[in-house]
């Protein structure tokens, strides 16, 4: 491969990245860099984001997923109750590991076992369902989405506040999805793997799940965020350096240039203005709506300095992912996945995608605005 296709390779892949470092370097003509520049940056939620994909990281090094998943989905299994397994687990999952993790690491499971099991026609319809299940399972957790992380530390908000806020949406998503997993036929499959995934290092998944546990306590302010990194980097350097190479520092450069974007923007009268009143309008539909068009992180670090109503942006750009492929960038990687796989079927894929995305932010949405 020559280096002009592994520099196009690499910008197809950091897209959002790119698009980041373009509306900030725009964003910089109207409010020229100064340093209060730095002031836009928020350290705390890229120490904590660095933390926790260092430790997931550490996680799938140790296979704790793969195992998890073959001693849930190995034997004979009722097709439906296995469509429902693959789609809990990226549910459930990814309150802990972020949304797009679980579907790297499930989405690849269920194509390989209904390809084994001779059902590639459910493909389709639990590859969507995975994909709605980690954008949903996600946002019942501060860590499951970025978002999240951001707007606790933004708003200060306590555990209560967070989980009451959440919790009626993760429980009616989940008894959707359920449902939905079982609409299909009922016959006996046999699932076997060519070979058995075991642990990885116990005495590193020891290590990593006190470290995770560390990570929570600095999401809700009882361990300070300065801490808990040193405590991180210099475990992992001691016992696995390597996990510190696979955290997604693009995404941390991402964020770096939203929240030079979004402090920018509120310097622009005119444009806070408008923002603001769209925002003390509804601040629930205003963020549901932007997630679409830009994606639920960024959506929310742009909208957050614009209102006091957390609730409805919180719940706006969560449900918000949602929708369009783009309203959650986890979306992109399980259509990524599916376009891959043997005999893809792209349009059937977008159709089915968009009536169940948008079916469900619908009916979420209108649930949101009758508890309001």
């Amino acid at each position: 491969m020559t280096t002009k296709e592994k520099v196009l390779n690499w910008c197809k892949g950091e897209v959002v990245l790119l698009t980041a470092a373009v509306c900030a370097v725009i964003s910089a003509f109207f409010v020229p860099p100064s340093a209060a520049y730095l002031s836009y940056i928020d350290l705390r939620v890229l120490c904590l984001l660095l933390c926790l994909m260092a430790v997931v990281a550490g996680f799938q090094y140790c296979g704790v997923f793969v195992v998890l998943a073959q001693r849930l989905l190995a034997g004979r299994k009722n097709l439906r109750v296995l469509s429902l397994l693959l789609v809990l687990l990226p549910f459930f999952s990814s309150m802990l590991i972020t949304n797009d993790v679980a579907l790297i690491t499930f989405v690849p499971f269920t194509l390989l076992i209904l390809e084994m099991a001779g059902h590639r026609e459910r493909i389709i319809p639990v590859v969507i369902l995975q994909t709605v299940a980690a954008n949903l399972g996600s946002m019942a957790t501060p860590v499951g989405n970025p978002q999240n992380l951001y707007l606790c530390g933004a708003f200060d908000l306590s555990a209560a506040d967070f989980f009451s806020a959440l919790l009626p949406f993760t429980l009616l998503s989940l008894a959707a999805l359920a449902v939905g997993a079982f609409l299909g036929p009922g016959h006996t499959v046999q699932v076997d793997f060519p070979e058995k995934a075991a642990i990885r290092s116990p005495r590193l998944l020891a290590v990593l799940t006190v470290l995770f546990v560390l990570c929570l306590l600095s999401v809700f302010h009882v361990l300070h965020y300065g801490i808990l990194t040193a405590v991180v980097v210099v475990t992992l350097l001691l016992l696995r350096r390597e996990l510190l190479a696979k955290v997604d520092y693009c995404l941390l450069l991402t964020f770096v240039f939203f929240f030079i974007f979004a402090g920018n923007m509120g310097e622009i009268p005119a444009l806070r203005e408008l923002l603001a009143g769209w925002m003390e309008s509804s601040a629930l539909l205003t963020s549901a709506l932007a997630s679409q068009i830009i994606s639920n992180v960024p959506a929310a670090v742009l909208l957050a300095g614009f209102t006091s109503d957390w609730r409805g942006l919180l719940l706006g750009v969560d449900l918000g992912g949602l929708g369009t492929p783009i309203a959650s960038l986890a979306s992109l990687i399980a259509l990524k996945y599916y376009l891959r796989s043997r005999d893809a079927r792209p349009g059937a894929f977008l159709l089915r995608f968009s009536l169940i995305n948008f079916g469900g932010l619908i009916v979420l949405l209108a649930l949101a605005m009758v508890l309001a």
